[in-house]
């Protein structure tokens, strides 16, 4: 799950205006279909900037928040009462492999990270949907709603907000 959030984040932070982007904040919805077409539905908000900063907080069906920044995400489960901290490799450039997005028709890009082809949806220069295999062959695809780019982001929204009584759990 870890991995796929922070697969997530790569696709998200990579292609909200794919070029001249600074900043991306939209709601979203996430559908992730296993190989017998069982759909399981996230629903939430992202925020992130350059060069490497995300907060996803998902509401639906559970609360998580998850934060990422050039160096670590971190995962607060408010249900469970946890907070799993992992190291983020820092080779890790979002805006980076942005730039190598190809257009494959209008309005329509393909992306290559490590083993995994992003397809990305966009309308006016503003991404729409991300779609792509994970590495356990699920689909997934993120669509995107009230997107607003290249807006002034406090960078307080990345510092992860821990209860002192959560367990930490260091991955």
């Amino acid at each position: 799950m870890k991995k796929i959030l922070l697969i997530f984040l790569s696709s998200i932070h990579l292609f909200a205006s794919l070029n001249d982007v600074t900043s991306f904040d939209a709601d979203f919805i996430q559908k992730i279909t296993d190989d017998k077409n069982k759909v399981l539905v996230y629903k939430g908000h992202i925020v992130a900037s350059k060069p490497q900063n995300a907060f996803w907080k998902y509401i639906t069906p559970i609360e998580k928040n998850v934060y990422i920044t050039r160096f670590q995400i971190t995962i607060v489960e408010p249900e469970i009462e946890q907070v799993i901290i992992r190291k983020v490799s820092s080779d890790f450039d979002f805006f980076k492999m942005m730039k190598n997005a190809k257009k494959i028709k209008e309005n329509l890009y393909k992306a290559h990270y490590k083993d995994t082809i992003f397809i990305i949806s966009t309308k006016n220069s503003i991404i729409n949907s991300i779609s792509y295999l994970d590495e356990f062959e699920n689909k997934v695809k993120i669509t995107f709603s009230n997107q607003k780019q290249n807006l002034h982001i406090n960078k307080e929204i990345y510092r992860a907000k821990i209860p002192l009584d959560y367990d930490i759990v260091r991955d």
